[in-house]
């Protein structure tokens, strides 16, 4: 019987936010599937940890350390992903500031629209859209070189329905999935592929925000048809293999919604 074919094998990714979550659940599992993978996030010593757990386990990775809310750390992390691999062929934009830079925040903080704090929507859009959208441009000569693209950017059914006191939360996801699209019918012509994930998964910021709203998260799950939340290793790891693989060539400016079904939008 021959090895399991890897299918991400020689592929050049980053992932942002992988210190942790579903950031670090999607950087292991393209480490497991041949790809080269670049782990970034704002603290070097994560990255490195994260970095290390795929070396050691046969794959290959770096750790760099970014904060997508500045454009130079942006475009010198795919510098140095293209510096010791040679190309970016894969990028997927999962990290996302809350709060202020001035007084960051582990998750959304609930407030009334008319209540909304510019510096916060601010920061919000500035880690969030325009943060994917420098990403996107710095990796886009790399993919159209090399004739294989893969961006996948994350959003979230809350911004789809316009969840309650989430202004800056729903307006910087939504303005993700438009970019996302844009650039899809842009850019498929070139052999690259952009696409969304919206999940619903338990993680730290998620773990945050269960405290603040426990009577809340659990009538989620009962709203939620498989009557779980997801896991970040579990479900996203998996899906985020599926998007960036050659299986996934002909999908683009699609919403994944990996929710377990909690909503079923047109």
């Amino acid at each position: 019987m021959g090895m399991k074919r890897q299918a991400l094998k020689d592929k050049v990714a980053i992932v942002t936010g992988a210190g942790r979550g579903i950031g670090r659940a999607i950087a292991l599992a393209y480490g497991r599937e041949g790809a080269k993978v670049v782990v970034a996030s704002r603290t070097q010593s994560t990255v490195d940890d994260v970095a290390k757990e795929i070396n050691d386990a046969g794959g290959t990775a770096i750790g760099v350390a970014c904060d997508v809310g500045h454009r130079d750390e942006v475009f010198a992390c795919v510098e140095k992903a293209v510096e010791a691999f040679g190309t970016v062929n894969i990028v997927v934009n999962n990290a996302q500031g809350f709060g202020t830079e001035a007084d960051p925040q582990p998750s959304t903080v609930f407030v009334a629209c008319e209540d909304t704090d510019e510096v916060e929507w601010e920061y919000t859009f500035r880690t969030g859209a325009t943060a994917s959208l420098w990403f996107m441009k710095a990796a886009f000569p790399h993919m159209k070189t090399s004739g294989y693209g893969r961006v996948i950017n994350f959003a979230s059914s809350s911004g789809q329905i316009g969840f309650e006191g989430n202004t800056c939360y729903n307006a910087t996801k939504e303005a993700i999935r438009s970019l996302s699209r844009t650039a899809a019918r842009e850019w498929g012509q070139y052999g690259i592929t952009v696409n969304i994930i919206n999940p619903a998964l338990e993680t730290r910021a998620f773990d945050k925000w269960k405290a603040a709203r426990p009577e809340f998260v659990e009538a989620l799950k009962d709203k939620i048809p498989m009557r779980r939340l997801g896991e970040p290793e579990r479900d996203a790891g998996p899906l985020a293999v599926f998007i960036a693989s050659e299986g996934a060539s002909y999908i683009t400016g699609q919403t994944f919604m990996l929710e377990g079904g909690m909503h079923t939008l047109p």
